[in-house]
């Protein structure tokens, strides 16, 4: 047994529905969560920048919690820096990546949608992820900076009406290329996926919470790292909460993924 947390890092609180999905499975364990707001968004840093972001929140991150893993809960910070970190870190690192293979696997007309962060989309580990699952599809891809934005300061709240002329355009896009399916290829937009399924008639959504939660459960039954005894839940920002809009989302964010805020 280890009682030792696991740590969960995004560019904000993008990554809370995964953390929320391990929670509910998982409830002896203890997590502390950090909303990187310092350095939001991520989407729009070079590699070699975000790579040392990464590295040096790790590090921190390592010295003072000593957790017994860490979910990069990003697209955008995954796809970049995934392997670097695991060659520099010793605790067994989950990623999140774009849910691609699953959308191929579903894709009747094989016409899947990609929303995702600029970095995300652009970056060739989504390439080869499209390359390797869905070569024989046509990826039409939205990239959603200014949706990410939205949730990130703006979405406590925000009015249906104002939340639907946010994703309008994407959802124009999507239904205007008919695809099968659209992947949420960034965390944030989880906030807003029954709005996104209503916009679009139904159509699916796929990301990757299940996946994830799957593979850490795996790691930590893997690596005997399971707890027996749960502590409080944090949820941390890097730097200050600069607004009052944004200082009420970070708020109402923490208290309804029951976190304590430090």
């Amino acid at each position: 047994m280890n009682r030792a947390p696991i740590v969960f890092i995004d560019s904000g609180i993008g990554g809370l529905p995964y953390l929320e999905w391990i929670k509910k499975r998982l409830p002896e364990e203890s997590f502390v969560y950090i909303a990187d707001n310092k350095n939001f968004p991520y989407g729009t840093k070079t590699k070699e920048s975000l790579k040392k972001i990464m590295y040096d929140l790790m590090a921190e991150l390592c010295s003072l919690y000593n957790p017994k893993a860490a979910v990069i809960a990003c697209n955008t910070a995954s796809v970049i820096s995934l392997e670097y970190l695991r060659e520099h870190f010793t605790i067994p690192i989950i990623g999140v990546v774009p849910a691609v293979k699953p959308a191929a696997f579903q894709a009747g007309k094989k016409r899947i949608g990609l929303m995702a962060s600029d970095r995300t989309i652009e970056d060739s580990y989504t390439e080869k992820l499209i390359e390797d699952h869905a070569s024989d599809c046509i990826v039409y891809r939205w990239p959603g900076n200014e949706i990410i934005d939205f949730i990130e300061n703006r979405l406590y709240g925000s009015k249906k009406d104002e939340i639907a002329e946010v994703l309008k355009p994407a959802v124009d896009f999507f239904t205007e290329n008919e695809v099968d399916n659209v992947v949420l290829g960034c965390t944030h937009f989880l906030f807003l996926e029954d709005y996104l399924t209503e916009m679009l008639g139904g159509l699916s959504l796929i990301d990757s919470r299940e996946g994830v939660g799957n593979q850490i459960i795996r790691i930590l039954k893997k690596h005997r790292l399971l707890s027996d005894k749960k502590s409080s839940d944090l949820f941390i920002l890097t730097g200050a909460a600069d607004d009052f809009s944004r200082k009420e989302n970070y708020n109402w964010i923490s208290e309804k993924y029951g976190l304590c805020t430090v």
